[in-house]
């Protein structure tokens, strides 16, 4: 569900409800509302959390399991550096 989706990311960013509220400019109680499936977001607001968790909105909405990584400004050499560190944590992680 969607707010067991954005708990995991705001404790997986080890940000508390207070800090991700803040950063979101809502107030803990929605935060709280949220993770406990009570209410949804706006559209507006969902789209706000997708670009600050990096993921996109089907994964908050559990349409679509994949994440992304914001790679714009990086040099090719770079990319090529995140990629073979993306290929080490899984080829380490099986």
């Amino acid at each position: 569900m969607f707010g067991d989706n954005v708990k995991k990311l705001r404790t997986a960013h080890n940000l508390s409800q207070v800090q991700l509220a803040d950063e979101l400019s809502v107030s803990k109680q929605t935060v709280s509302n949220w993770e406990n499936n009570n209410i949804l977001p706006s559209i507006e607001m969902l789209l706000k959390i997708s670009r600050f968790f990096s993921v996109s909105t089907d994964f908050l909405l559990e349409l679509d399991d994949r994440r992304y990584i914001e790679i714009t400004g990086l040099t090719d050499r770079q990319l090529a550096h995140i990629q073979q560190i993306i290929k080490d944590i899984i080829g380490s992680s099986k």
